[in-house]
């Protein structure tokens, strides 16, 4: 089981790159199946570089540091 407390830990990692361009990201749930799924914020929400932003960085710390994680994904 993925512990929610540690990807709460490499979310606040990303977060002040997020938070300098006015957006943030918020946990909304962890599947049994390495599913990550998160609501990007603020100007994230809207941003037509967000894709990139979820993969490139969301998605690759999350991955990098659990690597049950199979996948990342923007609900919103």
């Amino acid at each position: 089981m993925i512990s929610k407390e540690k990807v709460e830990i490499i979310l606040d990692s990303v977060r002040p790159y997020l938070q300098a361009d006015n957006g943030d990201v918020e946990l909304v749930n962890i599947s049994e199946t390495g599913i990550v799924e998160v609501k990007l914020i603020g100007a994230c929400a809207d941003c037509p570089l967000s894709t990139m932003t979820l993969r490139a960085g969301i998605e690759r710390a999350l991955m990098r540091e659990i690597p049950q994680i199979r996948r990342v994904e923007a609900i919103n």
